[in-house]
Formats: structure tokens, C-alpha cells, sequence
């Protein structure tokens, strides 16, 4: 039977977002514009979700993307629309931050132009990387046992919850 410890109810998952929109805005503040990656489908909610409040708050122009790749096998990894990505800012962002290795995955189009930055954005971060990656905006950071996963619960486009199962 599966235990399920709820980390994040909708309510606090909707602060957290905000939170994320500001610190995104803080580091970002002088830039004309700020590409926002989904990685589909639940980092595509999320992203959908932060770019309404980046929409509010800051000047520059918001450009959202969704990035789709099979995390099973994350080889092959397609953008939603092509752009040149030189000289822009791009933040990735997926519901949970596990191993790393479907976001650095999630880089490779990316880096085929010279991007002024790229940064990371989760709800939920884990801390057993095995790859180097380390994310620039988290709501909440959690270390967990290596048999623990992390879900994030979306019903339609609402993060309803994040909870901790073994």
C-alpha cells in the first residue's frame, strides 16, 4: 500500500509560485525579455502558472516554450516552437528536481546557440543529484531517502498538491 505524506498543499503551492515569479523577476530585472521552458507536462503548469504572475509584476517581455522529451530516455528532446535562443534568457522549469538528469537533458537545444543565461526554476527540489545540477529558484527543497518519490498531484491546468511517497 502506498504511504502518501503531503509536503505541499494547493494553497502553499500557490505561494511558492509567487515567490518563484518574484526571485525570477530580482535576477532578472534589466532584461528586456525572459523565455520560460516548461518541461511537459506538469513543468508546463508550472511555467503557465508563474509567467501570469511574471505578466503582473515585471516589465520585460514573457515568452513562454514548452520542451517535451521522454524522461525515461530524454536523447530526444523537441521545443514547441524553434527560435534562436543567442543573447536571451532562459529559465527551464519542471514540477521536481530529482536526479538532474531530465533537466540537463532539457538543455541540449538550448545550447546549440549561446544563450546569455540559462537558469533552473522547480516547486520541489530533492537533493540526491547525480548529475551536476543545481537549481536557482525553489519553492520548497526536500531531502529524502532514495526509495521516497516526490508527486506533484495537477488536475486540468491546478497544481493541487505535492506529497512524499514510498
Amino acid at each position: 500500500m502506498e504511504n502518501r505524506n503531503v509536503i505541499l498543499t494547493q494553497e502553499a503551492i500557490e505561494k511558492k509560485i509567487e515567490r518563484i515569479a518574484y526571485e525570477i523577476y530580482e535576477h532578472n530585472y534589466d532584461e528586456p525579455s525572459v523565455i520560460l521552458a516548461g518541461i511537459w507536462d506538469r513543468g508546463s503548469i508550472l511555467t503557465q502558472k508563474i509567467a501570469a504572475h511574471l505578466q503582473r509584476i515585471a516589465p520585460f517581455t514573457v515568452e513562454v516554450m514548452e520542451v517535451k522529451l521522454d524522461k525515461q530516455k530524454p536523447a530526444e528532446v523537441e521545443l514547441s516552437r524553434q527560435l534562436d535562443f543567442t543573447g536571451k534568457v532562459i529559465v527551464l522549469i519542471d514540477d521536481v528536481a530529482n536526479s538532474g538528469r531530465t533537466m540537463l537533458y532539457a538543455l541540449k537545444p538550448f545550447l546549440q546557440f549561446l544563450p546569455k543565461k540559462i537558469q533552473t526554476a522547480v516547486l520541489v527540489d530533492r537533493k540526491h543529484k547525480s548529475f551536476p545540477l543545481s537549481v536557482d529558484f525553489v519553492g520548497y527543497s526536500l531531502a529524502t531517502t532514495l526509495q521516497d518519490m516526490v508527486m506533484v498531484d495537477v488536475s486540468g491546468d491546478e497544481i493541487s498538491s505535492a506529497y512524499l511517497t514510498n
